[in-house]
Order: structure tokens, then sequence, then C-alpha cells
């Protein structure tokens, strides 16, 4: 025993020594941090630069602790050295405890001010309006497709995309009654009861269900109703003091919401990016053969390819336009060619932005 307590004193002393190299190192690397500021005087905050910086973290990882871990330590490392120079400020989907606000820390880190916004348009206006530097909203769920508003939005607005944030989502049943057997309604918002109809229909089939504007305004309620029930996430739970009662109870367990940062400006090239854009075909024989033949003659790789009314164009009912995600940067040489042919036979073109796919 006496030698393992030496060994334990001994690990601990290393343990210290290292916590100080690594304060050391810091403090040195938020003083570079200030010195770019000082270099720069405007706007330092780089997706790209911080997207190149994450994914070679995780390149260089070898363990113990899991890659995504240690990008989330680097995260919050960036984060608070960007606060010391230039404070954001976050517009997302609110109130506090949403996925969305999750999506927003997982990309910024927690160092900046958040703002929660009562619907996806006002995280539009907010940005729009210069109140908030960047914006964060869903835009596709890998269950129950894509996000209607926030597409409408991308077309009408001139806001950019400057970056993505991929944030897995684990619904549970919360509630202050005393089992799920004792609930009489379920809050939460249409697509999370969506994502978690099969589990619905198997356990709760007679229990009414009521859709709201989010999953933390159904942990709201759930909060004020001793026989209601919210389906929402960990951080809501906490937020409004609510026991879970059933945890993952979504039907797929790969369930993953997509979601968008919003700024005046895009992102530069990091090596690894995503470029959207919303375009519409010209109304005669094979128009939309001839927008995806553009990319195919230059191997351009086409991640998504989506219809939506041409809501805000003021067309005609029945007329369309294609959301499209094309891996890679519009300044690289293969895709920038690609897009000055598309912009001669489409009958509209919006650049969306080019920005880093994300990190983790």
């Amino acid at each position: 025993m006496a030698g393992e307590q030496k060994e334990l004193v001994r690990l601990r002393e290393g343990i210290d020594h290292i916590d100080d190299e690594l304060l050391r190192l810091i403090s040195e690397r938020a003083q570079l941090a200030h010195r770019i500021g000082e270099i720069k005087h405007g706007n330092i905050y780089r997706p790209e630069r911080e997207a190149q910086v994450l994914r070679g973290i995780a390149e260089r990882n070898t363990g113990p602790l899991p890659a995504a871990a240690v990008q989330h330590l680097f995260r919050e490392i960036m984060s608070a050295c960007l606060a010391l120079e230039q404070p954001l400020v976050i517009a997302y989907l609110g109130p506090a405890g949403t996925y969305s606000e999750s999506a927003a820390k997982k990309h910024f880190g927690t160092a900046p001010s958040f703002t929660p916004c009562v619907a996806i348009g006002d995280v539009f206006r907010t940005v729009e309006a210069g109140n908030a530097d960047y914006g964060v909203v869903p835009v596709e769920n890998s269950t129950e497709g894509a996000v209607g508003r926030s597409l409408d939005l991308l077309l009408s607005s001139s806001l950019k995309i400057c970056g993505e944030v991929s944030l897995p989502i684990h619904h549970n049943l919360m509630s202050r009654a005393a089992s799920a057997a004792a609930v009489k309604n379920v809050y939460s918002h249409a697509q999370s009861l969506g994502q978690c109809h099969e589990w619905l229909s198997r356990n709760m089939p007679l229990v009414p269900t009521v859709a709201v504007a989010s999953n933390a305004e159904a942990a709201r309620l759930a909060a004020e109703d001793m026989e209601g029930a919210a389906i929402a996430g960990e951080a809501a739970a906490s937020l409004y003091e609510l026991p879970i009662l059933a945890a993952n109870i979504e039907d797929d367990p790969n369930n993953t919401t997509r979601f968008v940062v919003i700024a005046h400006h895009d992102a530069g090239p990091s090596g690894k990016d995503r470029t959207s854009l919303i375009c519409s075909a010209q109304n005669r024989p094979g128009a939309v053969y001839e927008l995806l033949g553009t990319f195919a003659r230059h191997g351009v790789s086409m991640s998504r390819f989506e219809s939506r009314p041409a809501r805000g164009l003021g067309g005609s009912p029945w007329e369309y336009v294609f959301y499209v995600d094309l891996e890679g940067h519009r300044l690289d040489a293969s895709l920038a060619v690609a897009l000055t042919e598309l912009k001669a036979c489409a009958g509209f073109v919006k650049e969306l932005g080019s920005y880093p796919r994300a990190a983790f």
C-alpha cells in the first residue's frame, strides 16, 4: 500500500506540472491571438481557419481521448481567445435549451453572447439588422427532411452561409408526472414529434400530442403542467428541472439535424468545403438534365438536390426552385467553371455561399 501511495503522489505531481504547462501555453496562445487582432483591425473570425485547426487536431490525436472530445476542448480554447479580441453575438432559435442553442455552442464554443429568437425568421432579421454577428438555423433532419422555413428565408434573404453544424439529436420524454402512464398531453416541436412517431405509437398511443414552437417551449409547458410531458433534449430537462421518464426515444438512433451558420459573408477555402446554391430551370424540355449535366461534366459531386416552391420570386403558381449542395469551394477551378456554365443555362441562380464542412 505504501508503494501505491507514493505512486499516487508522483502521478498527481505529474498532472500538476502538466496543468501548469497547459496554462502557460494557453496564455501564450491567447497573446498570439491578441497580436493577430491588432494586425487585422477588424473581423478576425475565420470559419475556414478554425475548421482547418479542428480537423488537424483530430488527425494528429493519438488518444486515449476520442477525437471529438479533443476537438471540443480546442473549440473552447479558440472561443475564449477570440472573445478577448472580438466578442461575438450569436442569434439562434430559442428559447434557451433548444437544439439550436446546442448547435450554436458546438460551433462557436461558449464564450460568445447568445441571443435567443422566437422564430427562424427572427434569427435572419437579427443578423440582417446587425444586432448579431452570426445566426444558427436548422435546415434539414435525417429523419424528417428539410426545414422549409429556413430554406424559404435563404431564398429571400441577402445573408450568406459561412458554416454548418451536424448535431446528433437524442430525444427524451420528460415530465413531473410520476410515470408515462400518468401523462395526459405530450408537447414538442412538430419535427420532434415526427422523429418519435413510432415510439409514441407503441408506448403512448392514446395520449394527445401538441405541436409547439420549440422543444424548449415544450419543456417549459411541461414544467407548468403536472400531467404534461415534453419531448426535448437533456439541456431543456436540466434548464426546467424535469425528470426524464424515457431517454433516447427517437425512432432512428442515427437521428441528426444539420444547421447552417448565416452571416453577411461566406468563408474562404478550407480544403474540405461545401457550396450551396438555389437555381431554377428554364421552361423547356431537358432543362433540368442540362443543369445536372453542368456538374457532371466538370466532376463536381452533388450531395443534395431538392425542389421547393419558388416563394418570393413573383412567379406563377407551380413554379419551383432547386436547392443544391455541392462538394468543394466556389473558388475551386472545376467548380468555378461549372458555376459559370450553370448561370448561362439556368433561369435563376443564387449562390448561398461556400463554407467548411462540419469538422466534428
